[in-house]
């Protein structure tokens, strides 16, 4: 499961205490709500169906996905799904492909995602060796299914731009810089992930009071 609000919230305000900027964001859009995602195969199946698609398109693959195959949550349904019935739910070759390497990872018992490793590097380069499952999408499962509180997604556009708002940039920091930046703000770097989204979307000059 991921990052609770409490564990959120007290993050956060020890950011707050260390960082003017991250209290002054924190003023103008409050705390930001948990993203948490359900441990396992399905969650990880869902991060490939929704890579360069909208979130209602991925959704509505995996509702095709149930209707084709049954419970797409089981590994061994993609395994026994035709190429063509993978097709028929709106997968690309390429995805078909990537959901057809994380079951037979997840099968085989070569990925065992109820006992990762604890350490987070280690536990991203265990994910990152299942095709179509890159940096970010690692970052992403261990920060919302298992609230992993220090993951940092350094790579993520959204917490580049916001990062270099909060803290004054005139332009957007690059992924190294963002992640040599972020150095300073271990072991909360989760939540301040998650806080940068919420910033984003509430946009730089909102007025909107905390809650």
């Amino acid at each position: 499961m991921g990052l609770s609000a409490e564990q959120i919230r007290v993050a956060m305000d020890a950011l707050a205490a260390a960082e003017p900027a991250f209290a002054e964001g924190l003023s103008r859009v409050g705390y930001p709500p948990p993203r948490i995602r359900e441990r396992g195969y399905a969650t990880l199946l869902r991060t490939i169906l929704g890579q360069q698609v909208s979130v209602a398109s991925a959704a509505a693959v995996y509702r095709k996905l149930e209707g084709l195959v049954g419970d797409p949550g089981d590994p061994h349904t993609i395994l026994a799904a035709s190429d063509e019935t993978l097709r028929a739910a709106g997968l690309s070759r390429q995805k078909a492909s990537y959901a057809r390497s994380l079951a037979e990872e997840v099968t085989s018992g070569r990925l065992d995602l109820d006992h990762l490793p604890a350490d987070d590097e280690a536990a991203i380069a265990q994910l990152v060796r299942v095709k179509g499952i890159g940096r970010w999408s690692a970052e992403i499962y261990l920060l919302f299914a298992e609230g992993r509180a220090d993951v940092w997604p350094a790579g993520d556009l959204a917490v580049q731009i916001e990062v270099g708002r909060l803290l004054g940039h005139d332009e957007r920091p690059s992924e190294k810089l963002t992640r040599a930046l972020a150095e300073a703000w271990r072991p909360h770097r989760g939540a301040l992930a998650i806080f940068t989204w919420h910033h984003y979307g509430a946009g730089p000059d909102t007025d909107a009071a905390p809650v």
